[in-house]
């Protein structure tokens, strides 16, 4: 028996996917078999279901990522294919996921919807994978890796993930989260998918991509794990108006747009790195391979102070280690020069 049947909900083995109307298929111009309304009131084709894994999204996604159609399944997300593993690979009750604090918190919010244990593995003061790691695992059946990590922005490079998938191959899955991947493209893992089976690459259009609104994300591995999920995604999970969005941004020219866009937002978050690191209040700026910067303050009163001048941040000072912490997502060249110049204006209150 392989990793994946052992890890697999038993029930899932031998049980058969819901048959909707595109699953099953058929021939002819006639359709009555999906009880959809004959009437296109709105867009033409939209009275009628999606297809289950749009082609052209698949097809296209499938040569940007440099993965096979069949080791990639589209979801409504990264957030949808997060549940789907622990729907997928956890018992209720009996099961448990990995993290690594402090890291995206809807791992463990979709563990906990589940009735799945979460075990935390704390990162190193500099915010690094604990070397024993692979030793603390307690048993789960998925171990989460966000890469770069959201809320801290920082990273790891192939070279340090490698070896834990390798030695947890006969144990756990790996799944490394990439939604900011495009900011970082040097720290995928997407090549090691045909060598590891117990490998998952989760990525999203929200965020390089600038469709965030659109909800829409992909599950990269091999094919045992993909066809297990599509046992658990609901019939039709990529709405037609979403394919075809989502089709249209990973053409070679609205790829070539995003690597254009990521390159600004990149260049304008070194700019800010560079401009807040030396104001008094501040301090630590931590490096970020995301399109986002953690920045720590002397006290809690500056998101509020922010807040009144009309800035929303996330505020992190909630999360263990992250006391006096806030995220600044890197925006427009005047929304960073507007923020810029309302944090020099709060340092200055502070001398």
């Amino acid at each position: 028996m392989t990793l994946i049947e052992r890890l697999a909900r038993p029930e899932l083995l031998s049980m058969t996917p819901y048959q909707s109307a595109r699953r099953i298929g058929g021939t002819g111009d006639v359709w009555l078999n999906a009880n959809e309304s004959p009437f296109a009131n709105n867009e033409p084709g939209y009275n009628r279901y999606p297809e289950f894994q749009p082609t052209a999204l698949v097809e296209n996604y499938a040569r940007y990522s440099g993965v096979k159609e069949s080791q990639l399944l589209a979801s409504r997300g990264a957030d949808e294919a997060i549940e789907l593993l622990i729907r997928t690979f956890c018992v209720p009750g009996k099961d448990s996921i990995t993290i690594c604090t402090p890291t995206y918190g809807m791992y463990a919010i979709s563990a906990a919807t589940c009735d799945v244990a979460v075990n935390k593995v704390p990162l190193t003061p500099d915010w690094q994978l604990d070397p024993q790691l692979t030793d603390k695992l307690n048993g789960s059946s998925l171990l989460f890796i966000c890469n770069p990590n959201n809320p801290t922005g920082s990273t790891l490079t192939p070279s340090q993930i490698e070896p834990i998938i390798a030695a947890l191959s006969d144990d756990c899955i790996v799944v490394v989260d990439e939604a900011y991947i495009e900011f970082s493209p040097e720290l995928t893992m997407a090549s090691l998918i045909e060598k590891y089976d117990n490998l998952v690459i989760l990525r999203t259009l929200s965020k390089a991509f600038g469709l965030a609104g659109l909800r829409c994300g992909f599950m990269l591995a091999n094919d045992n794990i993909i066809d297990l999920a599509k046992k658990v995604i609901a019939p039709y999970p990529i709405s037609a108006p979403v394919g075809d969005i989502a089709s249209n941004a990973l053409t070679l020219d609205g790829v070539k747009q995003m690597e254009t866009q990521v390159k600004e937002l990149n260049a304008l978050g070194y700019s800010f790195f560079d401009e807040i690191s030396k104001l008094h209040g501040v301090n630590s700026v931590y490096h970020s391979g995301a399109n986002f910067v953690l920045v720590r303050f002397n006290d809690d009163s500056w998101f509020k102070k922010l807040g009144d001048a009309g800035i929303v941040v996330r505020n992190q000072s909630h999360v263990e280690t992250l006391q006096y912490c806030l995220r600044f997502s890197i925006g427009s060249d005047s929304e960073m020069k507007k923020l810029t110049d309302t944090l020099i204006r709060i340092s200055d209150s502070f001398k």
